[in-house]
């Protein structure tokens, strides 16, 4: 008689290794939003890295392309922090609608100047600060929705999708933007952006409505209310701490600015190896969202937070080095220059995913709107004031030298603040500090 088989050991649950797509096949109005933000975030990059080829196009100087950084940082910091009493204080479904709208109008206009070869740099600086203007609402709209349709313990995981979604853009975006200028020109890439933006639209279209609790009547916008906001993130360490490391990354080593000026003198291949640089950056944050599975069970995301933020600055000064000493050969250059640029992508997205976390978990839902209007500032402004802090160390001392210096700056920084900080080094996301 044979023996009765063992008993089954217990189950281990498979690790999950890639993304978790949960929130996209639970939650329909994620979905709807993904879908259409995900079309449109390719038309923006396409945007974002066509206006500075043209740019720098008119006037063959980084520092010019740098500006544009500026005209985009003003009105984003003056409406971003209104935009969020804003979003607080009305439907956020109805806000990040007509902001989307203004935005596809302005994505038309771009477009119109190419096409009738207008050929004005400042007409360039003007339509990216009303494009600044509109995003500083419609993305704090946009932010403040997910955490009212997306449960608490999916967040993680729809905020490293949505993450994912912007590295794609990031990389197929600078990539369609270098051969659609190189083969069609500058209108071409415009066009593509206008089409694309649709998708936004649509996807916020069929999202129910959205008032904050208690209908926003408690908060009405203005400068009350968005110093209510600042007040309450003064009183959270752990949030505060979000935007400071940040801010050390996007304002000290943003190189993005240097990539048509490396191109035309140190690589060579012009526009393609613009959109080539760029995608590096965006590859490895698609790698990083592709294998985000793990992440949903990491309790020390401050920590990791430093960390990565320590690997990115790194990552840029490695980028600077390559430019500076680097041996001869300009495909020898670009293959290291890309994987760099990989590296701090991967641990850029990694940051970010547990920086909004943090945000969404800690911050009540009549403040979510000013506070995302706080981030937006931060994340948005902040590599536009890079552009200006890169574009503008360049100029004085070489595009190598400048992300070589601004990498190392990066790193100083951050573990300073970590040391200032310590307790978000502490934060455990099982027991969420703000």
């Amino acid at each position: 008689m044979s023996s009765p088989p063992a008993a089954p050991g217990p189950i281990r649950p498979r690790r999950r290794f890639l993304a978790d797509t949960t929130p996209l096949r639970q939650v329909p109005a994620f979905r709807r939003l993904w879908i259409g933000q995900s079309l449109a975030a390719v038309g923006t990059q396409l945007t974002v890295v066509t206006v500075g080829l043209q740019v720098y196009a008119l006037t063959s100087s980084t520092f010019a392309v740098g500006l544009v950084g500026v005209f985009a940082l003003v009105p984003l910091v003056a409406l971003g922090l209104y935009g969020g009493a804003l979003v607080d204080s009305h439907d956020r479904r109805r806000v990040a609608l007509l902001a989307s709208l203004a935005l596809w109008v302005l994505a038309v206009a771009v477009a119109a100047q190419a096409w009738l070869h207008v050929d004005s740099v400042g007409l360039l600086y003007g339509l990216v600060a009303l494009q600044s203007a509109a995003f500083a609402i419609n993305n704090p709209a946009r932010s403040a929705i997910v955490p009212g349709i997306v449960p608490r313990e999916q967040l993680p995981a729809a905020n490293a999708l949505s993450g994912m979604t912007n590295a794609i853009a990031l990389t197929v975006g600078p990539l369609l933007a270098g051969f659609l200028v190189g083969a069609w020109g500058f209108q071409a890439a415009y066009t593509v952006d206008a089409v694309t933006f649709v998708a936004a639209l649509a996807g916020v279209w069929r999202l129910p409505a959205m008032p904050p609790e208690g209908g926003g009547a408690t908060h009405r916008p203005g400068l009350r209310s968005v110093l209510e906001g600042v007040a309450f993130l003064g009183t959270r360490p752990n949030i505060r701490m979000t935007f400071l490391v940040d801010l050390c990354a996007m304002v000290l080593a943003m190189p993005r600015v240097l990539y048509p000026a490396i191109a035309a003198t140190v690589l060579g291949g012009g526009a393609r190896t613009v959109g080539v640089l760029g995608a590096g950056f965006a590859l490895g944050s698609v790698l990083a969202g592709l294998f985000s599975g793990p992440l949903g069970a990491v309790r020390r995301q401050g920590a990791v937070v430093v960390g990565c933020v320590a690997v990115y600055g790194a990552a840029v000064a490695a980028f600077g080095a390559v430019l500076v000493w680097g041996p001869a050969g300009a495909d020898w250059r670009l293959t290291a220059c890309v994987l760099l640029l990989a590296v701090s992508g991967a641990a850029d997205a990694v940051s970010a995913i547990f920086r909004g976390t943090i945000l969404q978990v800690a911050t009540p839902d009549a403040l979510r709107g000013r506070l995302q209007g706080v981030f937006i500032v931060v994340v948005a402004g902040g590599p536009r004031l890079g552009d200006l802090v890169l574009g503008s160390t360049a100029e004085a001392v070489g595009d190598g030298l400048a992300a070589l210096a601004g990498g190392l700056a990066c790193v100083a920084a951050v573990l300073a603040l970590a040391r200032w900080q310590r307790r978000f080094t502490r934060y455990d996301a099982r027991d969420p500090q703000p």
